[in-house]
């Protein structure tokens, strides 16, 4: 990102949590307009609170939430999402009883909905799904779906939380990718929470770590790709660095994930 332009997203001094008290502080992050950025941690180190903060769901606590240079921080959630800002929230939140077609109808009322014709482009499989319900679709299936109905909008701003979450490896291989395309295709900004790191990384310009709700790992996603140990440390409660080599300082123990198919 160039030193003029103007983050799709940028959090600074971001602070958020549930009934005041923190459980992500102090974290600073940007998207580009068109770039894809994962966000990497453990369970419980505050990446699902941080999206559903970014969307409205929850009121951050303190700090600077802004798209395309303006603060959102205070608008409510319906306005947000009026606004080109979409979540795929980890539960996918669809209705069973509405067939894959009515969802995509009742996501794209705007002028600026993103043609049936058009979706398929990027989700070809969901073409033989259109007229099933929801309820009985596989896991990917739904999952395309969730992402599917949050594109219809043509948003500004993609928030996805573990699209893998249930799924075979081999379908969030066809799945990951999927982000990569919306970025370049159609301009979205895309922060994305995941817990297949190498494939992550893969798909990704840029990577945060959160660790027990602070940023203690930040870098290019290729430099990242080719140090695990340096990702692993960040993880695991280890002494780690940034992808600069400088020190943050020690990081209290977690819980591992997905690293180069390690649990």
């Amino acid at each position: 990102m160039s030193a003029k332009e103007t983050p799709r997203l940028r959090l600074e001094g971001f602070v958020a949590g549930y009934f005041g008290q923190p459980v992500v502080r102090d974290v600073d992050l940007e998207v580009a307009a068109g770039g894809v950025v994962a966000l990497l941690g453990a369970n419980g180190a505050g990446k699902t609170t941080t999206l559903e903060t970014i969307a409205g769901l929850h009121s951050p606590i303190a700090g600077a939430i802004e798209v395309d240079g303006e603060e959102i921080s205070a608008r409510p959630t319906y306005l947000l999402a009026r606004a080109g800002i979409s979540l795929v929230p980890e539960s996918r939140a669809l209705f069973g009883g509405l067939t894959v077609r009515e969802h995509l109808r009742l996501a794209g009322s705007g002028d600026k909905a993103l043609s049936e014709s058009d979706l398929l482009e990027l989700l070809p499989e969901l073409e033989k799904c259109l007229t099933r319900k929801a309820g009985v679709l596989s896991g990917g299936e739904q999952q395309m779906l969730a992402v599917g109905r949050a594109l219809v909008g043509r948003p500004r701003l993609l928030l996805v939380d573990e699209m893998s979450l249930g799924l075979a490896p081999i379908i969030v291989e066809r799945l990951l990718p999927i982000l990569r395309r919306v970025a370049e295709e159609m301009g979205t900004g895309v922060l994305f929470v995941e817990q297949h790191v190498p494939l992550a990384l893969e798909v990704a310009d840029h990577a945060y770590v959160l660790s027990h709700g602070r940023m203690v790992l930040e870098g290019n996603a290729a430099e990242l790709r080719r140090q695990p140990e340096l990702l692993r440390s960040s993880y695991l409660g280890d002494e780690v660095v940034d992808a600069g080599g400088n020190k943050p300082g020690p990081i209290g123990p977690g819980q591992g994930s997905q690293l180069g198919g390690e649990n």
